[in-house]
């Protein structure tokens, strides 16, 4: 993203109270088992003076994270570590597909998708939990 007035005025909608709450809840089928106590203390700290222009220059950045998948890449086509990704189906910022990658360099990675979106601890901390305990000791 170039950091035109006009792209961190567009952005801006994302450090909006309601966006937050929709992070949050956005393709949660029971939207109950979130608790407030994440999006409330999000938006507490996002109203900090000043917290709204750092969130902004955050989301400028991410380019640098992309600029950086070859050398992930290239690190995990070489060593091949044990990898276990646990995803939320309905995340609409990071999408299955995303996971799904992962075995393009790692063949033998583990993708474990819940029914939920992007929080997914909020909505399944014991099954995530779960799957890393199952994961780990296969790990070694």
């Amino acid at each position: 993203m170039e950091a035109s007035g006009a792209n961190r005025k567009a952005l801006r909608a994302f450090l909006a109270p309601e966006t937050t709450i929709w992070q949050y809840t956005h393709g949660v089928a029971e939207t109950t088992l979130v608790s407030p106590d994440g999006f409330s203390l999000d938006n507490f700290y996002l109203a900090r003076p000043g917290a709204d222009e750092i969130q902004l220059d955050l989301f400028g950045d991410y380019k640098s994270n992309v600029a950086l998948y070859p050398e992930f890449q290239a690190y995990f086509r070489k060593h091949k570590p044990p990898f276990l990704a646990v995803w939320g189906k309905n995340d609409p910022f990071f999408l299955p597909a995303g996971a799904e990658a992962f075995r393009r360099d790692i063949p033998g990675a583990q993708m474990r998708f819940f029914d939920t979106g992007h929080f997914a601890l909020e909505t399944h901390c014991d099954e995530i939990a779960a799957a890393i305990r199952d994961f780990l000791p296969r790990s070694k």
